[in-house]
C-alpha cells in the first residue's frame, strides 16, 4: 500500500491540474478528483513510474482502484531476438533481411583519399566520403582512425561529432573500428543510437575479452568478434568455428550478452596470391559461415570483403567481379553483413562468363592453375596489353632445347610437361637431370660467368630447376629403392649463419647459385653453434663448410669455428662470407687459426668459381697456394699500416673533442617526452621512403637508383627486377602479409666528461634511468681536426642546459618467415629472397620516415623541413640517428640499453640474440641527436687505455670488451700485458 501511495503522489505532482501539497504533505484534491487525475495517467500507460512522495490516503488508493477496475492489463508482447541497431533511424536485421552493406571508405587504412583528408585536417571533405557511402547504399559506415602518426582518439572523437551534426550521414548506425580500446570507448561516448564495436577478440585472453564485452553492454553496443585467439588468427574452417563457439559461450553464459548483438567475423583472407596455402581461404570462410549459422543461434556473420581480392589491387574490374561472386555464395552460406565499397559492387549476373568462371575457379580452388588463368585474363580485363612472349615459337624446339630455354628465361608454365616428355625418352629419370636439365643450367652458368646473365635471372632459373627436380624425385626414389643406383653431385657443402646471427639473404643466394651448378647444399639456417656445424659436416661427409654473418660479433664466432675445426682435425676448405667479413679480416684473424684452406668469398657470383677450384683435383693446390700467398702479403701490409697509424692517449683525445658554443645554444625542447609506439604501421606510407639502391646491391647489380634502370649493361635486368619487386610489394601490402611496428622515445639527457650520456626519467633530471656509453676516436689528426665522440653533441651536465636525446626501434619483418617458408615449399627461392630484401628496405624506410616525423613534429627541431627522398638518402637533414653496431657506436651490447629503455620487445616484437642481432632481421634501432653540428663518423681503431676505461664504465671485464670491439682494437690483446 505504501508503494502504491507513493506512486499516486508522484502522478499527482506531475499533473498540470494538481495543486501544491499542504504542510502535512497532502494535496488539495478530493479522492474523486485524485482518482480522475490518476486514472487519466493510468489509462495513458504511465503506471510504471516509481514515485517517492507521501501523503496519499487510503481513500485516494480506493478511488484509484475503482477508476482502473475496468482496464484490462496490456499483454506483454513477445520481442523477437532480431539484431536492432540505429543511428537516427533504426536498422533491424532479421533472418529474412537482405545483406547489410557496411561502408568501408571512412577508414584511414583502407582508403588513401580518406587518410589524406584526415591527415590534412580537411574533415569537411572527409564527411563527403561518409555521405557518399550512405548515398551509395551503405546501411552502416565503418570508421577507423588507426594510423601510425595520427592521434587516433582525437581524430575519432572530432569526426564523430561532425558526423552527428549531419542527419544524412548519422541516420545510419556507426561501426567503430580500431585496434585500440581507448579509441573505441572514446567513440562510444560520441555516437547516437546503437552502434557496433569492431572488434573484440580472445587474442589477449579471456579476461580482457570479458572486460571489453561488459563495457560494450554498458554502452549498449553490438560487437563484432574476430576469429582470433591466444594462438593467432584462424585460417582453417575448423579454427574459425572453434574460436567463435568459444567466444559465443563466454558472451552469452558469462557476460549475459544478447546473442543477437553478437556479430562474428571469421576472417576473409586473400586468395590468388600465388601461395598454395592460400588457395582455400574463400572455401574456409564459406564453410565457417554455414557452421556458425547452424550452431550459434541469433548471431550474425560479417567480413571484410575487399581483403579477398588484394592480389588484384589496381584492377577494379576483376576485384568487383571477385567481390560480387564471393558475396553471392557467402550470402547463401549465411553471411549477413560485410564491409564493402557500396559504390563498387557488380551484379553477379552481369559478370562476363569467362571472367566469372575464372573467378569461381579461384574461389573454390577448382584447378591448380586457377590463379595463373585469372591473372592472364585480368590483363585483358584491365585493358593492359599483354605481350604473349607467348611468342611460343620456342615450343616447337626439341625437348632438350625447350628445357634449356625455360631455364634461361625462368619460365615455369610448361616445365612439368617438358620434363615428363624428357623422362619418357630416357632410360632412367636421373638422366633428365644429368642431361638436358644440367645442359640448360650449364648455359645459365656460362651466361652468368660471362656477365650476360644476372643474379635475379639465375635465381629464377633455380626456381625452374627445383620445380623440374621435384617432379622427378618420386621416380628417382622409386628407381633407387629398386636398384640401389645413385646419382652423384659435384660436391657437398654445409652452409650456416653462425651462432648469434640471424641474417641469411646472402647465404641463401650462394646456396641457390651453387645448387644451380649441381652442388648439394646442406643449409643449417641461422644461429648455428660451432658444434652443430662441425657435427653435420662430419656426418654428411661434407667437402666444404661455408660460414655467413652480418653483425661484427659474428666475426669472432667465425674465429671460434676455425679454431674448433683445427682442434678436431678437419682439413676441408672453410669459406667465409657476409657483409662485415673481408679478405683482410679473414687473412689476419681467421686463416691463422686453421691449417686447412680458408678463403673469403666476396659475393655469390664468385662462389661458383671458388668452389669449382677447390673441388678440382688438378687446380685445387695451385689455387689454395695462391690464396695463402695473397693472404700472407695482406697480413704484412696490415702490420705495416698498424705501425704507421699512431693512436693518442684517451685523455688527449678528449681534449680534442668537438668545440661547440654551449653558451649561445638553446637545445630544442620536444613537444612531448616519453615513449610512443605504433603497431601495424601503414606500409603504404613507408614505401615512399624506400632507398632502392641497396636493394639492387643485394642482387649484385651495381648502380644507383633510378639511373641503374637505364644502365647500358644491367639496366634491362634491373628494370625487370624492379617491376617484380613492385608487384610483390603491392601484394605484401595489399594482402597485409607483412606487419611493421615502431617505437621511439624522447628523454632529457646531458653528457658527462667520461664520454657517457646520462638519460633522465623526467625533466627534473633527478633520476637517471639509463646511461649511454660512447667511444671516442683516438687516431692522431692534424691540428684543427677533432677526435669525435657522440657524447660531444649533447650538452654537458656542467652547462645546466636542458638537452635531450631520442631512441627508436622499427621492424617491417613480422610475417617474413612464414612467407619465405611458403615460397621455399613451392621451390621459389626467387620470391623468398625478394621478400627478405623488400622487408629490409621497408624497415630502413620506416626508420627514415619516423626520423623525419620526429624532426618535424614530435621533437620538432626542424619543423620547416621539406626534403625530397633523394635528399634524405644523402642525409641532408638536421641531426643524426646513429645505430649501435655501426661506425660511430660500434658496440652491439649498447642495444640492450636501448631495448630496456624503450621496452622494444614489448612494444614492437623485436628481440635480441645472445650476440645482439635483432629478430626479425628486417629491423633497425638507434639514437636521435638534434644538434645542428652533429655528424656521422667512424670510431676507427682504439687503444688499450680506452678499452680499460670503457670496460670499467660498463661494468664488464676487459676481455669481454675486447671480444665485442675486436675489429676496433688498435693492438693485439694477447700481446698486451694485463694491468
Amino acid at each position: 500500500l505504501e508503494e502504491i501511495s507513493n506512486l499516486c503522489d508522484t502522478f499527482v505532482s506531475c499533473h498540470p491540474n494538481a495543486g501544491l501539497p499542504n504542510e502535512f504533505g497532502q494535496y488539495d484534491q478530493t479522492p474523486e478528483e485524485m482518482a480522475e487525475i490518476v486514472g487519466e495517467f493510468a489509462l495513458s500507460g504511465f503506471l510504471n513510474v516509481v514515485g517517492g512522495c507521501c501523503g496519499t490516503t487510503p481513500a485516494h488508493i480506493a478511488a484509484l482502484a475503482a477508476t482502473v477496475e475496468h482496464v484490462v492489463p496490456r499483454t506483454v508482447p513477445v520481442v523477437e531476438p532480431h539484431t536492432r541497431l540505429s543511428g537516427l533511424e533504426p536498422l533491424v536485421i532479421r533472418s529474412d533481411s537482405l545483406f547489410a552493406n557496411i561502408g568501408e571508405r571512412t577508414n584511414v587504412t583502407g582508403s588513401r583519399r580518406f587518410a589524406r583528408l584526415i591527415q590534412e585536417d580537411d574533415y569537411e571533405a572527409a564527411l563527403d566520403v561518409a555521405r557518399q557511402q550512405v548515398i551509395n547504399g551503405a546501411q552502416l559506415i565503418d570508421i577507423n582512425m588507426d594510423e601510425g602518426l595520427l592521434d587516433s582518439e582525437a581524430a575519432m572523437v572530432r569526426f564523430l561529432k561532425l558526423v552527428a551534426a549531419e542527419p544524412d550521414i548519422c541516420r545510419v548506425p556507426i561501426v567503430l573500428d580500431s585496434s585500440k580500446w581507448d579509441v573505441i570507448e572514446a567513440g562510444l561516448r560520441c555516437i547516437q543510437g546503437k552502434g557496433v564495436i569492431n572488434s573484440i577478440s580472445l587474442k589477449e585472453g579471456e579476461s580482457q575479452f570479458v572486460e571489453h564485452a561488459e563495457k560494450a553492454r554498458q554502452y549498449g553496443a553490438a560487437v563484432i568478434v574476430m576469429a582470433f585467439d591466444e594462438d593467432g588468427q584462424a585460417d582453417t574452417a575448423e579454427r574459425k568455428v572453434e574460436i567463435s563457439q568459444r567466444a559465443y559461450r563466454i558472451l552469452t553464459e558469462q557476460v549475459g550478452f544478447p546473442p543477437q548483438d553478437i556479430i562474428f567475423d571469421p576472417n576473409v583472407f586473400a586468395v590468388a596470391t600465388g601461395i598454395a596455402e592460400h588457395n582455400r581461404h574463400a572455401i574456409n570462410y564459406l564453410e565457417a559461415c554455414r557452421l556458425l549459422k547452424e550452431t550459434l543461434p541469433h548471431s550474425l556473420v560479417s567480413g571484410g570483403v575487399s581483403n579477398l581480392s588484394f592480389s588484384f589491387r589496381g584492377n577494379n574490374a576483376v576485384r568487383e567481379a571477385m567481390h560480387a561472386a564471393f558475396l553471392y555464395h557467402a550470402i547463401q552460406a549465411g553471411m549477413d553483413m560485410g564491409i564493402v565499397n557500396a559504390g563498387q559492387l557488380a551484379v553477379y549476373d552481369d559478370i562476363p562468363n569467362d571472367l566469372l568462371q575464372a573467378v569461381e575457379d579461384v574461389l573454390f580452388d577448382r584447378r591448380p592453375d586457377a590463379t595463373e588463368r585469372l591473372t592472364t585474363l585480368a590483363a585483358n580485363v584491365s585493358g593492359v596489353t599483354r605481350k604473349l612472349t607467348d611468342d611460343l615459337a620456342w615450343r616447337e624446339l626439341e625437348v632438350g632445347q625447350r628445357l634449356s630455354h625455360a631455364l634461361v628465361e625462368g619460365i615455369l608454365d610448361f616445365i612439368e610437361d617438358d620434363v615428363e616428355e624428357a623422362r619418357s625418352k630416357c632410360d632412367r629419370p636421373i638422366e633428365v637431370i644429368e642431361g638436358p636439365l644440367m645442359d640448360g643450367m650449364n648455359v645459365v652458368g656460362d651466361l652468368f660467368g660471362n656477365g650476360k646473365m644476372f643474379l635475379p635471372q639465375v635465381v629464377k632459373s633455380a626456381r625452374v630447376m627445383k620445380k623440374a627436380v621435384s617432379y622427378l624425385i618420386p621416380y628417382i626414389e622409386q628407381e633407387r629403392s629398386e636398384s640401389g643406383v645413385t646419382g652423384a653431385s659435384n660436391g657437398k657443402l654445409v652452409l650456416a649463419t653462425v651462432k648469434g646471427d640471424v641474417h641469411d639473404i646472402g647465404k641463401n643466394i650462394v646456396g641457390v647459385v651453387l645448387g644451380c651448378n649441381n652442388y648439394e647444399i646442406v643449409d643449417l639456417g641461422v644461429m648455428v653453434p660451432a658444434t652443430e656445424i662441425l657435427d653435420t659436416a662430419r656426418r654428411e661427409a661434407a667437402d666444404i663448410i661455408g660460414l655467413s654473418g652480418l653483425i661484427t660479433p659474428s666475426l669472432d664466432e667465425m674465429v671460434h669455428v676455425a679454431r674448433e675445426m683445427e682442434r678436431q682435425g678437419f682439413d676441408i676448405p672453410l669459406l667465409i662470407g657476409g657483409a662485415t667479413t673481408s679478405k683482410v679480416h679473414t687473412a689476419v684473424k681467421i686463416e691463422q687459426q686453421y691449417s686447412g684452406p680458408t678463403i673469403h668469398v666476396n659475393d655469390a657470383s664468385r662462389s661458383v668459381g671458388v668452389v669449382g677450384q677447390l673441388m678440382s683435383a688438378e687446380r685445387r693446390s695451385i689455387f689454395v697456394d695462391s690464396v695463402r700467398e695473397e693472404y700472407g702479403r695482406t697480413r704484412l701490409s696490415r702490420a705495416s699500416r698498424d705501425v704507421a697509424r699512431k693512436l693518442i692517449a684517451l685523455e688527449d683525445a678528449r681534449k680534442r673533442k668537438v668545440e661547440l658554443d654551449w653558451d649561445s645554444y638553446a637545445p630544442p625542447q620536444p613537444r612531448a617526452l616519453g615513449i610512443q609506439s605504433f603497431k601495424g604501421y601503414p606500409l603504404t606510407e613507408v614505401v615512399e621512403y624506400i632507398d632502392w639502391s641497396p636493394f639492387f646491391r643485394t642482387w649484385e647489380l651495381k648502380g644507383l637508383y633510378p639511373a641503374i634502370l637505364d644502365d647500358p649493361v644491367v639496366g634491362s635486368e634491373a628494370r625487370k627486377l624492379h617491376n617484380d619487386a613492385q608487384a610483390l610489394l603491392r601484394q605484401l601490402i595489399d594482402g597485409g602479409l607483412l606487419t611493421a611496428n615502431a617505437v621511439f622515445g624522447l628523454f632529457p639527457a646531458n653528457s658527462a666528461a667520461t664520454d657517457d650520456i646520462a638519460i633522465y626519467a623526467d625533466d627534473d633530471r633527478s633520476t637517471v634511468c639509463a646511461v649511454l656509453h660512447n667511444l671516442r676516436q683516438q687516431q692522431e689528426k692534424p691540428p684543427g681536426r677533432f677526435n669525435y665522440c657522440l657524447t660531444d653533441f649533447i650538452a654537458p651536465q656542467v652547462t645546466n642546459l636542458p638537452d635531450h636525446i631520442g631512441a627508436f626501434a622499427v621492424t617491417a619483418g613480422l610475417g617474413v618467415d612464414r612467407l619465405c617458408t611458403d615460397f621455399e615449399h613451392d621451390h621459389d627461392d626467387y620470391h623468398s629472397i625478394m621478400v627478405k630484401a623488400l622487408a629490409d628496405r621497408l624497415a630502413e624506410a620506416l626508420a627514415e620516415l619516423l626520423h623525419h616525423r620526429v624532426r618535424t613534429d614530435f621533437w620538432g627541431f626542424a619543423p620547416e623541413e621539406t626534403l625530397t627522398n633523394e635528399q634524405l638518402i644523402r642525409e641532408q637533414y638536421t641531426g643524426i640517428r646513429p645505430a649501435p653496431g655501426y661506425p660511430a657506436c660500434p658496440d652491439h651490447t649498447e642495444k640492450q640499453t636501448l631495448f630496456d629503455l624503450l621496452d622494444v620487445t614489448g612494444n614492437t616484437g623485436i628481440s635480441l640474440t645472445e650476440s645482439y642481432a635483432m629478430q626479425p632481421t628486417a629491423s633497425v634501432c638507434g639514437w636521435y641527436y638534434s644538434h645542428p653540428r652533429s655528424v656521422y663518423f667512424g670510431i676507427g681503431k682504439i687503444a688499450a687505455d680506452q678499452v680499460h676505461s670503457y670496460a670499467d664504465r660498463k661494468g664488464m671485464t676487459v676481455s669481454e670488451i675486447e671480444r665485442w670491439l675486436a675489429p676496433n682494437l688498435g693492438y693485439d690483446p694477447q700481446a698486451e700485458a694485463t694491468p
